[in-house]
């Protein structure tokens, strides 16, 4: 199993992709992806408002396999450190198909009880960093796994022992005409109070793990568009302000060098 990390998809995003800004529209974007687990309700509060963006690269591998590498910067439009999230939605090109029943899972509870050591090999699926205001970071490990009876990915960063759920779902309607999958990630509340949560201040993830199934290869992410082909991406994300933001962009579709 081959993971390409999210720093060496990353080296030339500056000439791949077009970094957007989240909207500042007054119109509220709606839930990409509203049928999957409920979070727990929680009031919003008073904090900063977000500013965030968001680069993408999309570089294809072996087969129809393509490592997809998002980068999201964040702060806060006042220069405090930015707001807390509650959710986190990946959007994916329509050209973009995830393959997770061709890899194997880690159950949460593996890692919760022996680490991420004990996960089956070709178990992940992905990779990235997460930033933080005090200039420090941590590295991210994504785990193909199942949310109840839903495809998904956890998200664990070992240095400070989160794990987060994402599941595979379709987009709502309001989504199909530019995206077909969406993953979506819930930050359940936490004993910290909501107006004391920061958020990072960028966090790259990639998705592009690889392996040998049925005689080919296959990749986690796969795509039928071409090299040179335009790909769209979002990101939705929703503050614990209540504050919910955007940012799409589209890049070419490059070749692995």
């Amino acid at each position: 199993m081959k993971v390409t990390t999210v720093l060496s998809a990353l080296t030339a995003f500056v000439s791949l992709s077009v970094l957007a800004p989240a909207a500042t529209a007054d119109v509220t974007p709606p839930d990409p992806a509203p049928g999957g687990p409920q979070r727990p309700y929680e009031p919003d509060v008073e904090g900063a408002e977000n500013v965030d963006s968001l680069s993408v690269t999309a570089t294809r591998g072996a087969g129809r396999s393509v490592t997809i590498a998002f980068d999201r910067t964040s702060r806060a439009a006042t220069g405090q450190v930015p707001a807390g999230a509650r959710r986190f939605v990946f959007l994916f090109d329509p050209s973009v198909s995830l393959r997770p029943e061709a890899f194997p899972t880690c159950a949460r509870t593996v890692i919760e009880r022996r680490g991420v050591g004990a996960c089956p090999e070709g178990s992940r699926v992905g990779d990235g960093l997460a930033g933080f205001a005090n200039g420090s970071s941590e590295e991210v490990l994504a785990f193909n796994t199942r949310v109840g009876r839903l495809p998904g990915v956890l998200v664990v960063i070992p240095g400070t022992g989160v794990i987060l759920e994402q599941t595979l779902e379709r987009v709502s309607d309001a989504y199909r005409a530019d995206y077909r999958w969406a993953l979506d990630e819930i930050l359940p509340p936490t004993s910290v109070p909501p107006q004391e949560r920061a958020g990072t201040t960028r966090f790259q993830l990639s998705f592009g793990a690889t392996r040998q199934h049925r005689g080919g290869t296959v990749g986690f992410a796969e795509t039928r568009a071409g090299r040179g082909d335009e790909l769209r991406f979002g990101l939705w994300s929703e503050f614990v302000t209540g504050q919910v933001v955007l940012p799409e962009v589209r890049t070419p579709l490059k070749l692995a060098s």
